[in-house]
This record gives structure tokens, C-alpha cells and sequence, in this order.
């Protein structure tokens, strides 16, 4: 009896999850395969549109350069931050985390001021003379990796730091003492036990890129648009529910895949396990 009465205990939790997430995303659903009977045709509409297939290429594009760059920029950091002493340490990671603590829309605008026609880039490129007219700069893809890499990357390096701490010092000393260089000891002994956390690293910093609203919409402008104003504009603009839909639909299905596509990874790098 105490067995079955155990499973009472998840139902309000399945309850919630049931009314405000189930439902509102089939509610949003529906509307894209059941316009007249089941059809997928939405979909088909949104792949024959080639200013659709645009906004879907350009934002695989941004969040899988803005992951690479959060991995390769991530790693060593992470890996310098958990060999400290533990005071320095500490500092570090305060100056990780304190970007976490500002709105995205304030972090946002300090790169318009930073990236602007008259912002310290191009005053500094003029001040040297290497410039004779303002570069653009904003409103730029560049501007939005730039942009995204800023606001993701604290999740990388602190995902890292916890990994790398749990492994254990004499393995690297051992690999040291069998002739490996440091180099050859970091890609053959570190990279392989940190490999979890850079998994979840990079599932997280790209599904933030991917949904990320306010930084594309700042950065990039309406030339550079990607799935998530997109989705904005088509829902709370143009009140075209049924478009808005299928873009959602898409970036879930992308999300799925790319989780799925990086814990097979992992497995043939890895074989001990998945995450």
C-alpha cells in the first residue's frame, strides 16, 4: 500500500506540468498540423520561403559558431580557474558570475556603446588612424556572436570549473611522470574527463543562443534576424499564430537534435557513458 501511495506525491507536480506546459505547447501546436485535417503543409510553406530559410540557417549558424567559440574560450579558463588557490578562486568566479547579475538588456546596450559608429571601437580605430570612416560593426551577425558569447559564456566556464575540480590531480601527474607533455596530457587525460561538462555546457549555451530574444533583436537588427524575433514578430506583431507555431515547433525539434547529436558524440568520445 505505502508503494502505491508513493506515486501520489509527483501528482501535483505532473498537474502543473500538464496545465503550464502541456497544454499552452499543444494548444500552440495544433493550429500548424491540424488546420483542415492533419497536414504538415505549414511546414512545407515555411521551407519554400527562402527569407524562412534564412532566419533558420543564419541562427543554426550563430548558435553553433557562439557554442564552438564558448567550448574553446571556456575550457582553458575553466581549467586555469580550478588549479588556483582557492582565494583566487573565488575572485575568479565572482568576475564570471557578475555578468549574470545585469539584465541582458543593460549588458546589451553596453555593446551597442561599445560597437556603435560612435562607440569606443571606432573612436579607438580612428584615434590611431587606421580607419578614415566609421566601420559597421552593429547590426551584424558578428555583433550578435559577440553579443551571445558575452552572455553565455559564464555558463560554460562555471559548468567546467565543477567538472574539472573532481578530477583527480594524480592522474595528471601520472601522465606527466609517463613522458607526456602538457599539451599531450591536457588533450589525452583532461579533454576526455571533461568531456560531461562540456556537453552540458554546450547544450545550454545553445539553446540560449537559439531562444535568445533580446540580444539578436539589439545587436542584430531586423537585417539579421533570427528564429526567436522571428517568432516574436509573427506572434505578438503580425498575429500570425499559425507561423509562430511552426517556428516554435522547429526550435524544439533542433533542440532535441542537438542533444541527441551530442551525447552520440560523447559516447564515441567517451566510453563510459552518456550524461
Amino acid at each position: 500500500m505505502k508503494q502505491k501511495h508513493q506515486y501520489l506525491w509527483i501528482l501535483p507536480g505532473v498537474v502543473i506540468l500538464l496545465f503550464f506546459l502541456i497544454f499552452p505547447l499543444l494548444s500552440i501546436l495544433y493550429p500548424t498540423i491540424m488546420p483542415d485535417g492533419f497536414s504538415l503543409s505549414a511546414y512545407g510553406e515555411f521551407f519554400a520561403n527562402s527569407f524562412n530559410r534564412s532566419v533558420f540557417w543564419r541562427t543554426l549558424k550563430i548558435a553553433s559558431l557562439v557554442t564552438f567559440l564558448a567550448a574553446l574560450l571556456g575550457l582553458p579558463t575553466a581549467y586555469y580557474m580550478a588549479n588556483c588557490s582557492a582565494k583566487v578562486r573565488s575572485l575568479l568566479m565572482g568576475l564570471v558570475l557578475f555578468p549574470l547579475l545585469i539584465n541582458s538588456v543593460v549588458r546589451s546596450f553596453a555593446w551597442i556603446t561599445i560597437l556603435g559608429r560612435n562607440g569606443l571601437i571606432n573612436q579607438l580605430l580612428a584615434s590611431l588612424h587606421w580607419v578614415n570612416e566609421p566601420i559597421k560593426l552593429l547590426y551584424t551577425e558578428s555583433a550578435i556572436v559577440i553579443g551571445s558569447l558575452y552572455l553565455f559564456l559564464p555558463l560554460m566556464i562555471i559548468t567546467l570549473v565543477g567538472v574539472i575540480e573532481t578530477i583527480n590531480p594524480e592522474i595528471i601527474e601520472a601522465s606527466r611522470s609517463l613522458g607526456a607533455s602538457p599539451i599531450r596530457s591536457f588533450w589525452d587525460v583532461i579533454f576526455p574527463l571533461t568531456l560531461p561538462g562540456i556537453i552540458v555546457g554546450s547544450i545550454l549555451v545553445f539553446t540560449g543562443t537559439l531562444t535568445a530574444y533580446t540580444t539578436p533583436q539589439l545587436l542584430g537588427g531586423n537585417e539579421n534576424m533570427l528564429m526567436s524575433t522571428f517568432l516574436y514578430q509573427n506572434a505578438m506583431t503580425l498575429g500570425d499564430w499559425q507561423l509562430a507555431g511552426v517556428i516554435a515547433l522547429l526550435m524544439i525539434v533542433v533542440t532535441i537534435i542537438v542533444m541527441k547529436a551530442l551525447n552520440a558524440m560523447a559516447r564515441q568520445l567517451d566510453k563510459r557513458g552518456t550524461i
